[in-house]
């Protein structure tokens, strides 16, 4: 069994450009995943009495016959402008928490183990929710405008750009204005990378122990199949509950307005509506992007790790 080393000193000396790889990786995901992502938030929000797609492969082909390519990227300016602080944030909880996790009371560093990994995900996803909940907010709101307008002929958007979109949350609701959901990706985060995380070092070292050799070892195809399966297990253990989050980010950002004020009151409007078929509504795009998104970054980021040192 292979020992996870904790984050050491050798990062902070390591060159500018190998840096710079690691901090853009999140972008790229962006880059690749972020159409996927527009689907699925359509796709879970669109009204259930009049839906305006009939699933993925139809919002695809109309977000390109209405909005051409850049629909496909629509609300894309949030995660672009949040993604080097959120991953950035979200690698070092990790790292964190395996440390924390493995250091003993005597001072020593224990081996972790399968567990301990998934205690370290869950960890890390309750930290990273507090950046990720603004992120995904801001994202959300700019992404159904279109559901809005061709639901409603007349329904004019009270914004356009993030710029807009920050300052109307702000004007409503203050600081708290970004955070609109984020009890829901809390309890959504934390599972979900458990599972994540957990799962993505637990098959590295299980490939690694099978070829006989240490996880740092490990070719880029192993490592990048290790991230497609974690990936899609994060979405398979908690997909009910990105639903929920999207109905709540997407709702109206004036309080007397909302239909789903609550995680409570928004689960029994969405079963109301559809029953159990309306918590999966959206999955198919969502797993589609599942596999090479999280190949890129996780295989990207283990690669980078290992060429730092860490």
């Amino acid at each position: 069994m292979s020992t996870l080393k904790p984050e050491g000193k050798e990062a902070s000396s390591a060159p500018p450009k190998k840096l710079s790889f690691f901090k853009n990786t999140g972008f790229n995901v962006v880059l690749v995943g972020h159409p996927f992502d527009t689907v699925k938030v359509r796709l879970q929000t669109q009204s259930n009495t009049k839906p305006i797609y009939s699933g993925a492969l139809d919002c695809f082909k109309k977000t390109l016959q209405w909005e051409g390519v850049k629909g496909l990227y629509k609300g894309m300016s949030s995660p672009m402008a949040g993604q080097m602080f959120f991953r950035a944030t979200f690698f070092a909880a990790f790292a964190e928490s395996k440390a924390l996790l493995s250091r003993q009371p005597d001072g020593s560093m224990k081996v972790l183990t399968d567990m301990d990994l998934f205690k370290a995900g869950a960890l890390t996803g309750l930290v990273a929710s507090l950046t990720e909940a603004p992120i995904d907010f801001y994202k959300s709101q700019l992404q159904v405008q279109t559901i809005r307008m061709r639901s409603d002929p007349n329904y004019k958007p009270p914004f356009t750009n993030l710029l807009q979109c920050v300052r109307a949350s702000l004007a409503h609701n203050g600081v708290k204005g970004p955070f609109q959901g984020l009890g829901i990706t809390v309890l959504r985060n934390v599972p979900a990378n458990a599972v994540y995380l957990g799962s993505f070092d637990a098959l590295k070292r299980k490939f690694a122990e099978r070829q006989g050799i240490e996880v740092r070892d490990l070719s880029m195809p192993h490592t990048m199949a290790a991230g497609g399966v974690a990936g899609t297990l994060y979405w398979l253990a908690i997909y009910p509950l990105d639903v929920i989050k999207s109905a709540m980010m997407t709702d109206s950002m004036v309080k007397g307005e909302r239909r789903y004020p609550t995680m409570a009151a928004t689960a029994r409007a969405l079963w109301a509506e559809g029953g159990a078929g309306r918590f999966l509504r959206g999955l198919s795009p969502c797993l589609m992007r599942a596999v090479p998104a999280n190949a890129v970054m996780l295989g990207t980021v283990s690669r980078v790790q290992v060429m730092l040192g860490a």
